[in-house]
């Protein structure tokens, strides 16, 4: 790792995949626990409009992207809000005429053919300097907000409809939190791409959530988690030349898997373990 460090693209990269994991923990942690998975597949496929808007535009990539997938997550949200019993639907063709707007206006672009898997996988190993001031300033607004709301955003995540007749803003939270959600998006986009995006985004909030005792534990687990993953598939992918994203989501997953079977070893022997003490605790009986 030491060596690969002496690039100063593995060196952006290392910072991109800080970067996002911190925002990935702490908007994954509030994503899982109001139950927005889908809603926030929705916000990252639509994204892809915003990329190819801003090929066929000429302008930067992120700031574009970064403002159409907030329009589109806050577009999704009041979907949400006023037809909660067709949301899934609704979502799910905004996500597909997202994916179609961002491919065909690529198409579209003249004397530009783009690679779509360095939007799709992943291309932290080409993220410039100027993305990660981006980054940096995108998650010093996501950590602001969250610290600012956090009180409201706990209560919202644990029992919205009590959280709403308390007086909390709950529809002003639950649009804020799909623009994060959506600021977060953009900043993965970079890291793992659209397609494994959800990914990064569930997965370390779901190992995070089943050892944190509260949603700010959760966050910061969720984010160390997600560190840890970036780094590690980063070292794979520069140690067996293969793509970035893919290995960080490879990474991710086998820890997924890893925990889940550790988990399940540790109930089935402490199961074992309490029959064994139980049966013992008869035998003794039945000798007295």
């Amino acid at each position: 790792m030491l060596d690969a460090l002496s690039f100063e693209f593995m060196q952006n990269a290392l910072l991109a995949g800080l970067l996002a994991s911190v925002a990935c923990g702490v908007i994954g942690a509030l994503v899982v626990v109001n139950r927005l998975v889908f809603l926030a597949g929705g916000v990252a496929h639509a994204a892809y409009g915003g990329v190819g808007l801003a090929f066929f535009l000429g302008l930067p990539v992120l700031p574009m992207t970064f403002g159409f997938t907030v329009v589109s997550a806050l577009a999704m949200g009041t979907v949400t809000l006023r037809r909660a019993e067709r949301a899934d639907t609704m979502v799910g063709v905004m996500w597909a005429a997202g994916m179609a707007l961002g491919i065909i206006l690529i198409d579209l672009t003249p004397g530009y053919n783009t690679d779509l898997m360095s939007f799709l996988f992943g291309s932290i190993l080409t993220v410039p300097g100027a993305d990660i001031w981006r980054m940096a300033v995108m998650d010093v607004v996501i950590l602001g907000l969250t610290l600012l709301y956090y009180k409201e955003l706990a209560a919202m995540s644990f029992d919205r409809e009590f959280s709403e007749v308390r007086g909390a803003p709950v529809v002003f939270l639950h649009y804020l939190l799909l623009a994060m959600t959506a600021v977060s998006v953009v900043m993965l986009i970079r890291v793992v791409g659209l397609i494994l995006v959800m990914a990064l985004l569930t997965i370390p909030p779901y190992l995070a959530e089943r050892r944190a005792s509260s949603l700010l534990g959760m966050m910061g687990l969720s984010a160390l988690c997600s560190i840890i993953f970036c780094a590690a598939g980063l070292l794979v992918a520069y140690r067996f030349d293969l793509t970035s994203g893919a290995s960080i989501i490879a990474v991710a997953v086998a820890a997924f898997f890893a925990v889940g079977l550790f988990d399940a070893l540790r109930a089935r022997l402490s199961g074992r373990a309490g029959r064994g003490g139980r049966d013992g605790a008869r035998e003794n009986g039945g000798g007295a």
